[in-house]
């Protein structure tokens, strides 16, 4: 089940067509009211925002929601193209934000890429031994599974977002080399035509944060970002 907050009708119809045909089940509504009951009734599989609602706020209610599930990854679609907007999206914890007019296919694609990694109802077996690899930090270890995309600190499973995947797993395949802001955004964010530093500094703020209070991603002044774990 995927939740919908859109107030443009013809975009909802549009969304829920696209999602339908991958496989979906989508509620709509359209605007803020309804939304938080609903989710007390059923947990989505992910939501879809968008900013500017006839009775609400957007932002304002994803907030809300992430606060309440941590784990429940979500959207922004919305016409608010600006820097500040992005980086307020992120800020809050979204996992994707797309701009409008957008690619209804593009959209579905993403949708189904965050749904993949997220994979909650089939974890992975961590039996395999295949794919995993352990990091330590002082007394401290991070074991990062790139095929099942999971992550565990000293055994806790961490919640990641797209976006926070991404700039992990190139900042481990580096090791201890530096990793620069230009190659975060081309390579990590898929940013180069809009980026800026702003958007990765917020990324590695948040991922830091869940990373626990050890200095795992090191700054490098003026240059980048290294990761510090020793295999």
């Amino acid at each position: 089940m995927i939740f919908l907050v859109e107030d443009n009708e013809a975009i909802r119809e549009t969304v829920v067509a696209y999602l339908q045909l991958a496989g979906h089940t989508v509620k709509e509504f359209p605007g803020v009211h309804g939304v938080l009951e609903a989710l007390d009734f059923q947990k989505p599989e992910l939501i879809i925002f968008d900013v500017m609602l006839p009775d609400g706020n957007g932002l304002v209610l994803a907030k809300s929601i992430h606060t309440r599930c941590p784990d429940l990854p979500f959207i922004f679609l919305t016409a608010r193209e600006s820097e500040s907007d992005r980086i307020t999206g992120f800020e809050i914890g979204a996992d994707d934000y797309i701009i409008k007019p957008f690619s209804p296919r593009e959209l579905s694609l993403r949708v189904q890429a965050i749904l993949k990694r997220c994979a909650k109802d089939s974890p992975p077996d961590k039996d395999d031994g295949s794919s995993a690899a352990v990091w330590r930090l002082g007394s401290h270890e991070l074991e990062i599974d790139d095929v099942a995309h999971r992550v565990e600190r000293d055994g806790k499973a961490l919640y990641l977002t797209l976006a926070e995947w991404k700039i992990l797993s190139l900042l481990v395949r580096h090791g201890q080399r530096v990793t620069g802001r230009e190659q975060i955004l081309g390579e990590a964010l898929d940013y180069l035509h809009d980026g800026s530093e702003r958007a990765v500094n917020t990324h590695i703020s948040n991922l830091r944060a869940k990373l626990g209070d050890e200095l795992w991603i090191e700054t490098v002044r003026g240059v980048g970002y290294r990761f510090m774990g020793e295999p």
